[in-house]
């Protein structure tokens, strides 16, 4: 780090920031207050949720490209340690989504528990900017857990349901969808790519505090673009039910209640390893439950999403070393120059953002002509990528030698398999959550996949926890050892999910999928799941 006499030198830097933060916000508050009920083919709402979850985005993942960094150089914990937290975190972050899905599908309404979510990590990120001394005698340090607890809690209500809200913008059968959450998941990561740079670079070259108050800066912008863009998602994500005051404090409550449990729990990583068994039997009956009391379409609509939602795991489990093993990796093993080894976070958010409209139009092009893959087939191109990506890694390291620094394009060249991989899962998975669920469940299923998005970010902390070695420090030889080992894994799997996608594509039933009217009431969708209902498949929602 630094020292604060050279902030001078980087001024230019924050004028920057400065300048990219209100173009950014003003584009944005064009969108949400325009009068067309549709821009470039797609209903406007969407680009205001593109450009909320853009900001939010910007928070989360530049704060994430410098965590790692800062447990290690601040908080002074072992690598294996600090990758065991940093998956302990990103779990977490995952996870909270189920209780904040179940809270909005019921009681709050997606809108709602959107604004709730956005304001708790508002708070979060500008506790993230009160450093302290350093070093894990600090007291400073229960500020840092309070702060990670409050940026968990307030994405469980944020990530799960601004997902849902794109969705109700579409009928299901709507062949834009797949295409809708592409551009959404550009937003995702047009906020990642300069949120991984401006706020990386201010908190590794200037001071930590820089770096974590813009993420702040950054949330507190997307809150603005989501409440002046309310008309634009057309009375969407309102509450299925009428809430007397009392009971949405209750609920408001609850979330300030979970930020204290979680900040206890974030604390002790072996604890998460346990809930997430738990929590994830318990989530599996649930599902099963509802899943076995629907006519015979849906609740194998309900299999088809428990398949795909099962390949989590493995995936996020290798493809988030990208925060962990693969930050520590570029910082000290990468022929990098003086570039700070947290703006590389940006390459994936980067490549995003130059081949999401490409693969967009691709689906769209092979779904004219009946070729289009499967969503299981897409899923099992995803884990082929993944686990290339790191056998790329491991051969052109070793192909230059263990002892010498590995060349900068191999990083990039991982990242790339990483991101077509990602391409072919993330929005494929987001868009197959909502199109399949019946609609009683769509928050919870949301919640799903991100609960199993939060195990394989638990077990990219483990992983990245046995690349530390006995000691706890990360060897080169260690990190290239695991990753080859799962890179062969990850193809293994890939060409077993290929081989049984035609029957899971079987059960997604999507020749029979059926769009409700228009003014159906969002919740008690329960009692119209016997087939005899009009002879409506009513859980294809």
């Amino acid at each position: 780090m630094k020292d604060m006499a050279l902030w001078n030198e980087g001024d230019w830097i924050a004028v920057i920031a400065v300048f990219v933060l209100a173009v950014f916000l003003a584009v944005g508050a064009k969108v949400a207050i325009q009068r067309e009920p549709e821009f470039a083919g797609h209903p406007k709402g969407l680009y205001m949720l593109f450009f909320a979850e853009m900001w939010e985005r910007f928070s989360y993942y530049g704060m994430r490209a410098l965590l790692i960094f800062y447990l290690t150089q601040h908080w002074l914990f072992a690598d294996a340690k600090s990758n065991l937290i940093y998956g302990a975190y990103t779990s977490l972050v995952y996870i909270t989504p189920v209780l904040g899905g179940y809270l909005a599908d019921r009681y709050l309404g997606q809108r709602k528990a959107v604004l709730f979510g956005g304001l708790l990590l508002a708070v979060g990120h500008s506790l993230m900017a009160v450093e302290g001394v350093g070093g894990q005698s600090d007291p400073t340090i229960n500020v840092f857990w309070a702060a990670l607890a409050f940026i968990i809690v307030g994405s469980g209500f944020l990530k799960a349901n601004i997902s849902v809200m794109v969705g109700q913008l579409y009928k299901l059968t709507d062949v834009r969808r797949d295409g809708a959450y592409t551009i959404f998941y550009m937003g995702i990561n047009v906020g990642a790519a300069i949120g991984t740079i401006l706020v990386g670079y201010l908190g590794q070259t200037i001071g930590w505090g820089f770096g974590f108050g813009l993420a702040g800066i950054g949330m507190l912008a997307g809150l603005i673009v989501f409440v002046l863009g309310k008309k634009a998602l057309m009375g969407g994500g309102e509450a299925p039910v009428a809430l007397s005051k009392g009971r949405e404090m209750t609920l408001y409550a609850i979330g300030f209640a979970a930020v204290a449990v979680i900040w206890a729990l974030v604390q002790y990583q072996d604890v998460i390893q346990t809930l997430l068994a738990i929590s994830g039997v318990a989530l599996l009956g649930y599902v099963l439950y509802e899943s076995f009391k629907l006519p015979k379409e849906p609740r194998e609509r309900m299999f088809a999403i428990l398949f795909l939602i099962s390949l989590n795991p493995l995936f996020w489990g290798l493809f988030e070393q990208a925060g962990g093993s693969m930050n520590l990796f570029t910082d000290r093993f990468v022929a990098k120059g003086d570039v700070p080894a947290s703006i590389f976070q940006s390459i994936n958010p980067i490549y995003i953002i130059l081949l999401a409209p490409l693969f967009a139009a691709l689906w769209q092009w092979l779904g004219r002509r009946g070729k289009e893959p499967s969503a299981p087939a897409k899923f099992g191109l995803a884990l082929a990528q993944m686990g290339l990506g790191n056998l790329v890694l491991v051969w052109g390291a070793e192909a230059y030698g263990v002892e010498a620094m590995t060349p900068v394009i191999f990083v990039f060249l991982y990242y790339l398999l990483a991101t077509t991989g990602e391409l072919c899962l993330s929005p494929v998975g987001l868009s197959a959550m909502n199109r399949l669920a019946p609609k009683f469940l769509a928050s919870l299923i949301m919640g799903a996949w991100f609960y199993m998005t939060a195990v394989g970010n638990f077990v990219a902390g483990k992983i990245g926890e046995a690349t530390g070695g006995h000691d706890g420090e990360m060897s080169k030889q260690a990190l290239l050892d695991i990753y080859q080992l799962f890179g062969w894994i990850a193809i293994g799997a890939a060409v077993a999910v290929l081989l049984v996608s035609p029957i899971v594509k079987r059960w997604m039933h999507l020749d029979t999928l059926e769009d409700r009217e228009p003014d159906e009431a969002l919740a008690g969708q329960r009692e119209i799941a016997e087939p005899q209902a009009a002879g409506v498949h009513p859980a294809a929602n």
